[in-house]
């Protein structure tokens, strides 16, 4: 596997590459047929290249679970990284065991019920990503959901890391919500780990557990205990801490399981 990071300046790349004592390059390297490890969505031109042409990669990103303020992680730091083989999220539940989910100590909350509905917007990358206009995925998407009920929408926008790690926080917004509908936010999978029904419109790691179709807003699916926590199980084996990367636990695990 070769790592790519930019400038040779990406510094969780560096500390995957380092603690795999794997090959580190920047992205003008010619890798040729090598397996590639990159980082973010904003280097979709390749990702789309590497699709069309079935080259293998690994894609590195915000992790799942665990980068939010918690008693495990007090100042709500960037923790946890997903690394996904060719793919940009994990799409659906893997057979893993219950070991790492635990050592993450977080909750699967039981069902809830509320009134309102939560929209959660996309952000830049996934929009020039998709190739979708954020103002009009809006608007399309708010009609659409007034098609089939007349509760009320409640937007949330992404705000800087800070804010909405630390402060005004997803779980914030989850209160008394009946639904979460959003693009292919991390939220959805915060939303059904909290007892909320999410949406997902486009590939999402919630996908397994979330709803599809908007015209089933007022009665979505909701998962099963049994369901969801194989689901965490298999979602906790797709993200790794940064002591893992540095150590070269990530990659050891990576390779046992793809």
């Amino acid at each position: 596997m070769i790592c790519l990071s930019k400038n040779l300046a990406d510094e969780y790349i560096n500390k995957f590459a380092k603690g795999s004592n794997l090959d580190l390059q920047d992205y003008n390297y010619s890798y040729k047929d090598k397996p590639i490890l990159i980082n973010g969505m904003g280097k979709r031109k390749l990702i789309k290249k590497l699709w069309d042409n079935n080259h293998t990669f690994y894609y590195m990103d915000s992790g799942y679970v665990g980068n939010y303020k918690s008693t495990q992680n007090p100042m709500g730091w960037k923790h946890w990284h997903r690394i996904v083989k060719n793919n940009v999220q994990h799409l659906t539940i893997e057979d893993r065991p219950e070991d790492r989910w635990i050592k993450l100590n977080y909750p699967i909350e039981k069902r809830k019920t509320g009134s309102f509905i939560l929209l959660v917007t996309p952000s830049d990358k996934p929009c020039r990503f998709y190739g979708i206009d954020r103002d009009k995925w809006i608007d399309d998407t708010i009609k659409e959901i007034k098609k089939y009920t007349d509760r009320e929408i409640v937007i949330r926008n992404k705000t800087g890391r800070k804010i909405r790690v630390r402060h005004n926080t997803i779980f914030n917004d989850l209160k008394n919500c009946h639904a979460l509908v959003t693009y292919q936010s991390i939220a959805a999978v915060e939303s059904i780990l909290f007892g909320v029904p999410a949406f997902t419109l486009a590939p999402c790691a919630a996908n397994p557990v979330a709803n599809t179709e908007i015209k089933n807003i007022e009665h979505p699916y909701f998962p099963s205990e049994n369901k969801r926590y194989k689901w965490a199980f298999s979602l906790a084996y797709g993200q790794f801490h940064n002591v893992e990367l540095e150590n070269g636990h990530a990659y050891k695990i990576l390779m046992e399981t793809t």
